[in-house]
């Protein structure tokens, strides 16, 4: 009897901690569990975007995800998710609909044969009486160089007194201006210019503004305001990263990109700082060049990455891409062979770069 009790015991506590174990493993893929979105706008483009990074050596799958409140829309970006890749929780916090403090759990369900559901916690207070219009600063696409402005209107119903007292900005490549409108049946309303600077790097670019008020409250003083865009470079390579695969030792490779621009330019010098590598160029200038490279692989195999620069003849305007090859042994010929058999084996370790998610 005493056994009885004692197995039915054990087999309590093991399926007990089951999910425990379970629910641990895709934790871990989170970069965090929770995120508070602060004090916000009315109107304002709140989003905040968990990372997903599998670990193991399966491939993961995500089935959907929901939220337990309407004030939050949940989707996902990358639903199958390879040994270290990544994937994201895009969280939306409704601003336009919802006004005062909210919050909303969020359930990330993952599919089998490792099926398991991760929640995540997002919280913020959505002022009613402050209003962003439009909701953020989205340059869209700029080209490199350009000089580019938007503007946006902070309006506020209530204390006569209320003011903007500062912009806080912690960028370089943007300048911001803020004026006082004239007051409409009570309302505040502030006119906000932010410009972007013709040196902004190229890529995608997204910050943070915050506007600073003279609320009483503390934790109603900072209001966060997003500001986003996308530098599109003049001079572009097609591709930007050249993979070679496997090249044998010994034996050249050629293969062609394609180098476009705005205007039209002409291709002054091609290097990698690498003498195996050689390239072919025109000197006309026009707005689309190809570019014969060249790669002469030394008797050593392993992995090759060289990262190339294509210098123009537009002031400050050149390209990089990046080219990658795997060596490989040329064949073994029979002297070779011979001496291979008189020399001991190699053992080989793999390398243990995740674990798999039933450990």
């Amino acid at each position: 009897m005493l056994r009885t009790v004692f197995s039915s015991l054990v087999l309590f506590a093991a399926c007990s901690l089951a999910p425990v174990f379970g629910q641990d493993w895709a934790d871990k893929m989170l970069n965090k569990l929770e995120h508070d979105f602060g004090t916000v706008a009315r109107g304002a483009e709140t989003v905040y975007k968990f990372e997903i990074t599998n670990l193991y050596k399966q491939e993961m799958r995500i089935l959907g995800v929901r939220s337990s409140c309407g004030c939050t829309s949940p989707t996902i970006e990358n639903n199958v998710i390879p040994t270290f890749g990544k994937a994201y929780l895009v969280a939306k916090f409704n601003t336009h609909t919802f006004t005062g403090v909210h919050g909303a759990t969020l359930t990330v369900s993952f599919a089998a044969p490792y099926a398991a559901e991760v929640q995540v916690r997002v919280h913020g207070n959505i002022r009613g009486d402050v209003v962003f219009s439009p909701g953020a600063i989205d340059f869209g696409k700029i080209d490199e160089g350009e000089v580019r402005e938007q503007r946006l209107s902070v309006s506020y119903a209530g204390r006569n007194d209320w003011q903007i007292t500062d912009i806080r900005n912690d960028n370089a490549f943007f300048e911001v201006e803020l004026e006082q409108a004239p007051k409409v049946l009570g309302r505040t309303t502030y006119n906000l210019i932010v410009r972007m600077k013709d040196n902004v790097p190229i890529g995608f670019m997204k910050d943070q503004l915050t506007v600073i008020t003279n609320d009483t409250r503390a934790d109603s003083q900072r209001i966060p305001l997003y500001v986003s865009g996308h530098v599109v470079p003049e001079i572009s390579v097609t591709p930007e990263s050249l993979v070679l695969g496997n090249v044998k030792a010994g034996e050249p490779v050629t293969k062609k990109v394609v180098v476009r621009g705005k205007k039209p330019f002409k291709i002054l010098n091609v290097d990698c700082g690498d003498n195996c590598f050689s390239f072919n160029t025109d000197q006309e200038s026009k707005e689309l060049h190809l570019v014969e490279i060249t790669y002469r692989p030394g008797d050593q195999p392993g992995a090759v990455k060289v990262p190339v620069k294509i210098t123009t003849d537009r002031v400050n305007r050149s390209a990089t891409l990046t080219v990658s090859a795997d060596v490989v042994a040329a064949p073994p010929t029979p002297e070779t062979q011979a001496d291979n058999g008189k020399s001991s084996g190699l053992a080989t370790e793999e390398l243990q770069i995740a674990r798999t998610a039933s450990e």
